[in-house]
């Protein structure tokens, strides 16, 4: 009696540890660190608007920067309480594109010579500190509703050379505006963990000068723990920013995306 009382134990023990989730991947993490690439695809549309002569006047073209670009990608979270954590990340895309004239192009009376060329570069970079608390906390599911700051900036630079002229022009805008996000992690064992996050900022909502639009992000990763501290992760990143700018000349406006795959290693403490 004594001996199946102690197998009935065992038994029930063991379907208890099979049937209750494993320890959660993030659990027990203070600080989690992700350093890694994207490899970026970045297309555009160009707007204009303005009036000549009483008549209105507008444009929209397609653009692109020609090849994709490699570029460092950082992220990390900070738990300091059960449902409560601190979320910051850093992008930055830097790309240059040069245009050379194989042969001579005149209009009227003026001529372009062959060898002549423009080169323009543009370096995009973001970064955002936001707050995150899990409205749903369990072993295995997390949702995170989020609110913080995004930074963004954007720099242009011009260049162009035609046979003894030359040109260049630069231009660098920057601003700060309040974040919203939402946030949804699944975490079935120790070594699993799966990430979707979205945010959204409006230029209205912070310091953007004469800047109207937005700022729109959405990611996902999958992450394999091989030890508590050490993973790898791979996943997949989207960002639109959409801006108009209204001036004594007219309205300009951009809208340009950046997406591509993204992986890394993470470190845990």
């Amino acid at each position: 009696m004594y001996r199946l009382t102690c197998l009935s134990l065992a038994m029930s023990a063991s379907l208890m540890a099979f049937a209750l989730p494993a320890a959660a991947a993030d659990n027990n993490d203070r600080f989690t660190l992700r350093l890694g690439a994207m490899n970026v695809d970045a297309d555009g549309v160009l707007s204009g608007a303005t009036q000549v002569l009483g008549e209105d006047i507008g444009f929209s073209e397609d653009f692109d920067f020609g090849s994709k670009e490699v570029v460092p990608r950082v992220d990390g979270v900070f738990r300091f309480g059960n449902r409560n954590r601190l979320i910051f990340d850093y992008f930055q895309y830097d790309k240059d594109q040069r245009a050379t004239l194989g042969q001579d192009l005149s209009y009227d009376d003026i001529t372009l010579p062959a060898g002549s060329f423009a080169k323009g570069k543009v370096k995009f970079q973001l970064a955002s500190l936001m707050y995150d608390y899990s409205v749903v906390d369990t072993p295995t599911f997390t949702m995170g509703l989020q609110i913080g700051a995004e930074w963004a900036k954007l720099e242009g630079n011009l260049y162009a050379e035609a046979g003894e002229y030359s040109y260049e022009t630069s231009n660098s805008e920057d601003g700060y505006a309040p974040v919203v996000g939402l946030r949804l992690t699944a975490t079935p064992n120790e070594h699993w963990l799966f990430n979707v996050q979205g945010q959204y900022l409006d230029a209205d909502w912070g310091d953007f000068g004469d800047y109207e639009g937005s700022i729109s992000r959405a990611n996902a990763i999958a992450e394999y723990r091989f030890t508590d501290n050490f993973g790898v992760f791979a996943g997949y990143d989207w960002f639109k920013l959409d801006v108009e700018r209204s001036g004594s000349d007219g309205l300009l406006g951009l809208d340009q995306r950046f997406k591509g795959p993204v992986a890394g290693v993470t470190f845990a403490f």
